[in-house]
């Protein structure tokens, strides 16, 4: 500990404390109350007593590109960290692999041999040297993976499971809601079976669902103007699967509108406005998060949840939605925002202006178990995402050991790191396949 820290614990307490005496909890307490971004105590001891375990090998996974499950191509990339003690992590992001894995190579020489158990500090230096990029890209998208790699590292070093190290288990279960965007349960779709989806999915506990009706089946109100008009008709149009499912189950399941980004601030008004009597649970993402002004204009003139925005990346696009007042639900994608690390910070953050945070899942099976263990260590956790075509049918393919939800909750694996177990027949057949990028 350095001496002003050590002066400053002093009179925090109120006497002279020796060095020898301040432990890691107490300095990342003192961190926290002086403003400074700082690991869970947890995480800081886990780190210390792994002592230093140096990065030997990165690894591109890549998903065989021409196979389909039930007409889903696994779209996913993964990053599979070595270090010297024989210690492997795993991280991830998506869609697509060519941009990812340029930019792994790109920014492999900045890794390879550093301390995987230095999380805030590696996260920096990649950031500092992709920050000359737009934030969000394939660069932004690497950080994250490498920075979820590093905490299954952590975790699988100490014996933790990676929420004991985020501070432990703030939620002891995580409710969550299906999502459809295109993706059928059993043949069943939002606009041809609304009825038997919401029936489906009560009966295994899951209380919420989100629909895309704006831009998905039959009416599509996007797809015909672009966004930049929806008439009267198709305003009510839209509601039918609403409609449909609030005639069937009533009030028993929640109903969140996802618009895709897809509009501009009249229609998302008119939007809104429409919609409004169904007891709607969010309307997420009307307009892409490029003017959080519109945002703050939209929020003030509904009476439905705005949330907002797996697109954001780094929590210092969320700072201005925060202080904008812009939003009420926070969304963020783990393997897209920065990674865990970030993730904690932007849903801490939001709980400061009493927001809660509902954490995206969309993508592949990385993100499913990081964003299981980062919601577990929140005090703000809402509800989360899930697919029930994913962790169903596509997820097993790959893993052995898939997380499902159970009365309408899910919980992360209580094993070491993420608790990922690839299945060894997915590597033999082809299916999956790892290029070495960079290696000691």
């Amino acid at each position: 500990m350095n001496s002003l820290a050590q002066r400053s614990l002093a009179g925090w307490v109120g006497t002279r404390v020796p060095s020898a005496q301040v432990g890691r909890r107490a300095l990342c307490e003192l961190l926290k109350m002086m403003g400074a971004s700082a690991l869970p105590y947890q995480a800081l001891e886990a780190a210390e007593a792994a002592g230093p375990l140096k990065i030997t090998k990165i690894e591109a996974v890549r998903f065989r590109p021409d196979m389909k499950i039930q007409g889903i191509a696994p779209n996913w990339m993964w990053v599979r960290l070595t270090t010297d003690k024989g210690i492997t992590g795993v991280g991830e992001s998506y869609p697509g692999f060519e941009a990812h894995r340029g930019a792994l190579k790109e920014i492999a020489p900045y890794v390879i041999g550093k301390d995987a158990t230095q999380i805030e500090r590696l996260w920096q230096d990649i950031f500092y040297r992709i920050s000359y990029q737009p934030w969000g890209g394939a660069d932004s998208r690497i950080l994250t993976a490498i920075n979820i790699a590093q905490w299954d590292i952590l975790g699988k070093a100490a014996g933790l499971p990676v929420y004991r190290l985020l501070g432990g288990k703030a939620q002891e279960k995580l409710m969550v809601y299906n999502t459809m965007n295109g993706w059928p349960i059993n043949g069943m779709r939002e606009h041809t079976h609304p009825e038997q989806l919401a029936e489906f999915l009560l009966k295994r506990g899951i209380k919420g669902i989100k629909i895309y009706p704006y831009d998905r089946g039959p009416i599509n109100a996007m797809a015909r103007h672009g966004g930049t008009f929806i008439t009267q008709a198709e305003l009510k149009q839209s509601l039918e699967p609403i409609q449909r499912m609030r005639k069937a189950v009533g009030d028993e399941i929640e109903i969140a509108l996802d618009l895709s980004s897809r509009w501009n601030l009249p229609c998302s008004q008119q939007i809104a406005h429409s919609l409004e009597p169904y007891g709607i649970m969010w309307l997420e993402d009307p307009m892409l998060a490029d003017n959080l002004s519109a945002y703050t204009s939209l929020a003030r003139e509904t009476s439905i949840p705005i949330c907002i925005s797996e697109r954001l990346a780094t929590r210092f696009r969320y700072r201005e939605m925060f202080e904008q007042h812009a939003v009420d639900v926070v969304m963020f994608d783990v393997t897209w925002c920065g990674g865990i690390s970030e993730a904690k910070k932007i849903a801490d953050m939001a709980d400061t202006y009493k927001i809660p945070s509902a954490p995206h899942t969309g993508g592949g099976p990385i993100l499913w178990f990081s964003s299981m263990h980062t919601a577990t260590a929140l005090t703000n956790f809402y509800i989360m995402e899930s697919v029930y075509h994913l962790y169903n049918d596509v997820y097993p393919h790959f893993l052995k050991n898939v997380p499902v939800p159970v009365n309408g909750y899910v919980t992360p694996p209580e094993s070491p790191g993420l608790g990922v177990e690839l299945k060894e027949e997915a590597l033999r057949s082809g299916d999956v396949t790892m290029e070495t990028i960079a290696e000691l």
